[in-house]
């Protein structure tokens, strides 16, 4: 209950440390972390529960440098990127400091505030929006919990007041944290399409932490649902909402046929990309937030113009966004997906079952 009593608050914690950009080696779990203090406009949060994200692989191997073309294989994924830049390796194309405590999912419990925060928010349940609003003078600036600040990999983190959101929800500490990312990735992007009742949206990668999402908060909006997915995991995918799975390596605009989507939900990229505006229809939607199969597209610009197409980068929440997506778990609109739950100090052997993509859903730690 908010305003309770909280036990004593440790000087130390368990924590990951992301040492620098490479392999597993680079991941470095540790037990005598200093625990954080948090400042004016603050909370500290006891982590319940982290969530682990294809940002996290990407920051860790150095996939964000330009110098990386390729999509985020298995081999670069687990012993880093050749050729990246530290210069350029940041999501913002900015240097990316080390160490950090990566982690953009978390939920857990406030048990300390810093000052100008109510004490009554110390028991409150949170789960944490992981884009920040810095309010500087000179001009807003946006960074990303557990990239560019300390995030979930630790029993305690610090922040800001405003992005530590109050829920009510009989869930799972572990269930409440396979939403924020993912979640809010993939309601950002049906937001920006205005993905409405009775249309058709394609989502690629609909087995995967977004892909899954999407699938879901697509339903919701009252959309009909095509996913693209491997026909092992078509069943769960098809529970999830979609009334038809296409096996990955499905020729798209063939099996659809040319302007038969309104809207695209796309975190794979690569060679499909041509496909995926072929089936959209005249001013047609696609959005994206993720090139797991590659950076690099082929875009005839004439498709884009002819057809009045739009194409929306997603990476940062609209205002409200996250706000809405409490709402829906709350009220039960949506369900968590969680295909399993290691402890933080089996952080490798959770990325490497991530990186297998044989699993539906989150993998989440535990502290």
């Amino acid at each position: 209950m908010p305003g309770m009593s909280m036990p004593a608050i440790p000087s130390m914690m368990k924590a990951v440390l992301l040492k620098g950009h490479g392999g597993f080696d680079q991941l470095e779990f540790r037990e005598d972390v200093p625990v954080p203090h948090p400042e004016p406009g603050a909370v500290l949060v006891r982590i319940g529960a982290a969530g682990i994200n294809n940002t996290d692989i990407n920051t860790r191997s150095g996939w964000y440098s330009r110098a990386v073309s390729e999509g985020t294989t298995l081999a670069g994924a687990a012993s880093g990127f050749d050729g990246a830049s530290t210069e350029d390796s940041g999501w913002t194309g900015t240097e990316h400091r080390f160490p950090r405590i990566q982690g953009a999912d978390g939920c857990g419990l406030v048990v300390a505030v810093g000052a100008g925060v109510a004490g009554g928010r110390i028991g409150e349940r949170v789960l944490i929006e992981p884009v920040i609003r810095l309010d500087a003078r000179a001009a807003p600036q946006v960074i990303y919990f557990g990239s560019e600040c300390n995030g979930a990999f630790a029993e305690y983190v610090c922040v800001p007041s405003v992005n530590a959101h109050a829920i009510a929800s009989e869930l799972s500490d572990a269930e409440l944290a396979s939403f924020p990312c993912a979640y809010g990735a993939a309601e950002h992007m049906l937001e920006r399409c205005q993905v409405g009742r009775g249309e058709i949206v394609l989502v690629t990668g609909a087995s995967g932490g977004v892909g899954s999402a999407a699938v879901q908060l697509a339903a919701r909006r009252g959309a009909r649902v095509i996913a693209v997915a491997s026909p092992a995991k078509a069943q769960a995918v098809t529970a999830l909402g979609a009334e038809l799975v296409m096996a990955r390596e499905a020729d798209i605009a063939e099996r659809l046929g040319h302007e038969t989507v309104d809207a695209v939900i796309d975190v794979v990229g690569g060679k499909q990309f041509r496909q995926l505006l072929d089936v959209l229809r005249r001013r047609g939607r696609y959005a994206v937030a993720g090139a797991i199969s590659g950076p690099i597209v082929d875009l005839d610009l004439r498709t884009l113009y002819l057809k009045d197409l739009r194409l929306e980068g997603c990476t940062v929440f609209e205002p409200g966004v996250f706000r809405n997506l409490l709402g829906y778990i709350e009220r039960g609109e949506i369900r968590p997906v969680v295909a399993k739950v290691y402890a933080l100090s089996g952080i490798v052997e959770a990325q490497r079952e991530f990186l297998a993509k044989m699993h539906t859903g989150k993998i989440v730690l535990q502290p």
